[in-house]
């Protein structure tokens, strides 16, 4: 007998392994999410960077319907003309010579670590950045350089160095003959937006090519536009040898793929890997009319609307606010802990002040945000954001700060 439709009566039997919100969206159109009340939401998450061109686009959605129609999987044991098309734009946007399709970040990180020791033949070392985010299964969990998310999960696997991010010397000591490769976020998204400094990652490049080591981007956030650039890795004169996508190349439908050169890819024989669902054709489909969206001129737009969001919280002058930093339309707002702010008896180091609350209250109020770090409110508007709506998203971030600096000083 099915459990009572009222959702405070039923049973959960979903894994808790996530922290939910008690908000569930039943539709969405724009920039904007509507939840089962009718009520709405400013969606300045677009799913943690996923739905770069919001809900219910019509060209795109037009791209899965028409897919829907025809077919929606066979195999990859098959050949196909969609997944044939999307490689070519994908790979002539990377300027590489393979495309490998599978479902999520997580897998595109887990194939490239694959490649990476394929290549290397008796290397098999990665070295990765102390803060970075490369996934959850085992293999991608491993080359994460965060031990909080390793906790049980032991023991992990092998061939990985963690070095500090934007820290050239220590990856260049951190060099043996048993290193293959070089994996980096252009940006730690998942770690607070940590920018590198200028000239970062080309000069990583030069280390790699120094001691013939691969150069893996991971590009699963901050790829596809988000930056402002199509792989956020072309603000500087770098070439990777392999790079990791998802998140927002097909708006919302389940797609990863690792890009990767001539040189790493004709390592990659038949049955050495592979993907039942990877390349799916519908998200394929909507994969394609993504990309042919997202034209130089869009770029300049992403760059134009980041810079107004900055600009925008910039001008709040708010007490809470310590930085606001980010690229295009990936952006962290750092915070003050609330004792510095209210000079309280909280105690230093004892954060009062945690992200988490603020988004929360943000969400009460109708916007969508999310967090990044321990005190860091990240933003990830879609792409068609209008000026109005920057307005709005200012309006309701001030007050909702002010209103929490108020809150925390009568208490």
């Amino acid at each position: 007998m099915l459990q009572s439709e009222n959702t405070k009566d039923r049973i959960s039997y979903l894994l808790k392994n996530y922290s939910r919100f008690e908000v569930e969206f039943t539709h969405g159109n724009g920039a904007y999410l509507y939840d089962k009340n009718g009520k709405e939401y400013l969606d300045f998450l677009s799913g943690i960077a996923v739905t770069g061109f919001g809900h219910s686009h019509p060209k795109i959605k037009k791209s899965a319907e028409n897919q829907i129609n025809k077919v929606w999987h066979t195999s990859n044991l098959f050949s196909s003309g969609l997944q044939e098309e999307l490689a070519e734009k994908l790979a002539y946007r990377a300027g590489l010579e393979y495309v490998f399709f599978c479902n999520s970040g997580t897998e595109a990180n887990e194939a490239a670590i694959k490649f990476a020791r394929k290549w290397g033949e008796k290397r098999k070392v990665i070295i990765t950045t102390v803060g970075s985010f490369h996934g959850r299964t085992l293999g991608s969990l491993s080359a994460t350089g965060q031990p909080k998310l390793w906790e049980g999960f032991d023991p992990l696997t092998p061939g990985f160095v963690y070095v500090p991010y934007n820290d050239l010397e220590s990856i260049e000591n951190s060099v043996s003959e048993d290193t293959v490769a070089v994996m980096l976020e252009p940006i730690q998204g998942e770690s607070g937006i940590i920018i590198p400094s200028d000239n970062y990652l080309s000069k990583v490049n030069e280390l790699c090519k120094k001691y013939n080591l691969l150069l893996i981007m991971d590009e699963v956030q901050t790829g596809m536009g988000r930056t402002g650039k199509f792989f956020s890795y072309q603000w500087e004169n770098v070439k990777p040898d392999i790079v990791t996508i998802a998140k927002g190349i097909a708006n919302g439908l389940p797609l990863g793929a690792v890009l990767c050169s001539k040189e790493v890819g004709d390592k990659i024989t038949p049955e050495s890997h592979g993907s039942t669902f990877g390349g799916n054709l519908v998200s394929v489909a909507v994969a394609n009319c993504v990309i042919d969206l997202i034209t130089n001129e869009l770029l300049e737009k992403i760059l134009k609307l980041g810079n107004e969001i900055k600009e925008t919280v910039a001008s709040m002058n708010n007490r809470l606010i310590k930085e606001i930093r980010g690229k295009g339309l990936m952006i962290g707002i750092e915070l003050w802990e609330s004792h510095i702010v209210v000079h309280s008896h909280i105690p230093s180091g004892q954060d009062n002040c945690e992200a988490k609350k603020i988004v929360k209250k943000l969400l009460h109020n109708e916007l969508i945000v999310g967090t990044s770090g321990s005190n860091i409110i990240r933003i990830l508007p879609p792409f068609i954001i209008t000026q109005y709506e920057i307005k709005k998203f200012g309006t309701i971030l001030n007050k909702t700060l002010c209103d929490y600096i108020y809150e925390i000083e009568n208490n």
